[in-house]
């Protein structure tokens, strides 16, 4: 075995790449009164799919690598680094934009794995390619990144921007429709809090 750190010839933009994330703006077509960006929106995502999958393992009987879903969901969004950040009223608009979408976002998947070292693409196959996630880990990341723009939404509300009315009620009905026991208890155990000002999470 030979020591890569006395001769490394690799060169990599792979994290140039991913360090851009910031400088996406999440909701483009909605007036913000709280900006958002997808580095920011990622991180909050890992961290609720790995509470989402402890619950699952702790209360309903699951046994879920919670670690591996908090490492995939920090990637969930990497493509837009590629394509943007197309808002869901666009994408989902017709079937045509949204299959011509899904198909840019598999091969931004794509481009973005090449830029890796090959002895470093097997391992992150799974985390940028969803296709290769296994089921359950998707399901857990869905979950969460619905979550967490449901909490943006109810930010803006608070915020006094009505803006994000009609993206509120539909996000809370999606995530009613998921029948997912452990969003269940986050959304009950968790998410009222979210509203609360300093002061009151002080009391709390």
């Amino acid at each position: 075995m030979t020591n890569a750190a006395e001769n490394i010839s690799v060169s990599s933009p792979f994290y140039a790449y991913l360090s851009r994330l910031r400088w996406i703006k999440r909701w483009g077509l909605k007036r913000n009164a709280l900006d958002e960006n997808v580095m920011e929106h990622s991180w909050e995502v890992a961290v609720i799919a790995h509470t989402l999958a402890l619950i699952k393992n702790r209360y309903y009987g699951g046994s879920l690598d919670a670690n591996a879903i908090a490492t995939a969901a920090l990637y969930h969004d990497i493509t837009e680094v590629i394509t943007g950040d197309l808002p869901t009223p666009i994408k989902y608009h017709s079937e045509a934009i949204n299959v011509a979408y899904k198909e840019i976002e598999k091969q931004a998947e794509k481009e973005l794995l090449k830029l890796l070292p090959p002895e470093l693409q097997a391992d992150f196959e799974a985390l940028i390619h969803h296709d290769s996630m296994p089921e359950e880990h998707v399901r857990i990341i869905k979950a969460a990144d619905k979550i967490s723009a449901y909490l943006k939404c109810q930010a803006e509300l608070k915020a006094g921007n009505t803006e994000f009315e009609m993206a509120a009620q539909e996000l809370a009905k999606t995530i009613a429709g998921y029948r997912q026991p452990e969003v269940v208890f986050f959304m009950q155990a968790f998410a009222p809090s979210c509203g609360l000002t300093l002061d009151g999470l002080m009391r709390t």
